[in-house]
């Protein structure tokens, strides 16, 4: 079996205005991991129900390879409201399947042949989840890369939780608006952005920061050097997705061994890309996926 990037966490139906799409950040992360020629994986669970065979389904349709244990919870929801500029506001169901993701053994595995894994804040919320997500970091390789795509949603995280993740990943990836909840939470709100991306990525030895500020462009942060990319102006349709293709896309790119800077550049290509298209996993162009040669 080669060694697979995991999306870790929360599976779920981003109930748009123009219908349901299927979406949940691990998942989108790994669909466009897999899009670059890696064995992708989603690790969640879904619900015994009709939106829990749907789920499995349009997975199978989309071609993404995922580990869903069914569980006696329903399978997770979000609607999501878009304003004029295609930017989502979240309602999050609670007590969902994703809540409960059990540590089988299919899941033991899958981390033990893990190369890369995309965490994130929200399917921390619960207990069980929570446990699953350490033990499955704790199961990977030494030389596994964990990123932990922060995914600050509504009021569910904590400043423990924020703290314990940064302990356990490589790679932190935040947006500016919630680089600002943590400079709060964490006592530091008078630094600028970057000082507080510096501080962030010494005091928690992380090997990267990424940062990203919407149309004002993207840092990735690592020991001694800083890469800068400007956001190309595109007709938005709507931002959903675009982090975790961008993620995707950039893990896709640092496993193949290519620079930070490049990689930076291909994910900030690939973000726009999905920000012209509906929903969170459009297929794309070759012109990109072609750039990394696994």
């Amino acid at each position: 079996m080669n060694r697979m990037i995991v999306g870790l966490g929360e599976a779920l139906w981003d109930c748009l205005p123009e219908g349901r799409k299927l979406g949940g950040a691990p998942a989108n992360f790994a669909f466009h991991a897999a899009q670059f020629g890696f064995d992708a994986v989603a690790v969640s669970a879904v619900g015994l129900d009709a939106l829990g065979d749907e789920t499995l389904k349009e997975f199978d349709k989309k071609g993404l390879e995922y580990i869903m244990p069914r569980v006696d919870y329903p399978t997770g929801t979000v609607a999501v409201e878009l304003d004029e500029e295609g930017i989502p506001t979240y309602d999050i169901k609670q007590g969902v399947a994703w809540d409960n993701i059990p540590f089988t053994t299919d899941v033991e595995m899958v981390a033990q042949e893990c190369r890369a894994v995309c965490f994130g804040s929200l399917a921390q919320r619960n207990e069980v989840s929570r446990n699953t997500i350490y033990r499955f970091l704790d199961a990977t390789p030494d030389d596994c890369l964990k990123i932990f795509d922060i995914n600050l949603r509504q009021n569910f995280y904590t400043k423990d939780i924020i703290k314990e993740s940064l302990k356990r990943c490589d790679v932190l990836k935040i947006n500016d608006e919630e680089l600002v909840t943590i400079g709060r939470m964490f006592g530091y709100p008078g630094l600028d952005i970057e000082n507080k991306c510096w501080l962030i990525l010494g005091k928690y030895n992380l090997k990267m920061l990424v940062l990203t500020c919407g149309t004002n462009g993207s840092y990735v942060f690592t020991h001694g050097a800083l890469s800068f990319q400007e956001t190309p102006k595109v007709n938005v349709a709507d931002t959903v997705g675009a982090g975790d293709s961008f993620t995707g896309a950039f893990t896709a790119a640092i496993l193949s061994g290519m620079s930070v800077k490049k990689a930076h550049e291909l994910a900030v290509k690939v973000s726009a890309y999905v920000c012209t298209q509906n929903g969170a996993m459009p297929k794309l162009p070759e012109e990109f996926t072609s750039e990394i040669k696994k």
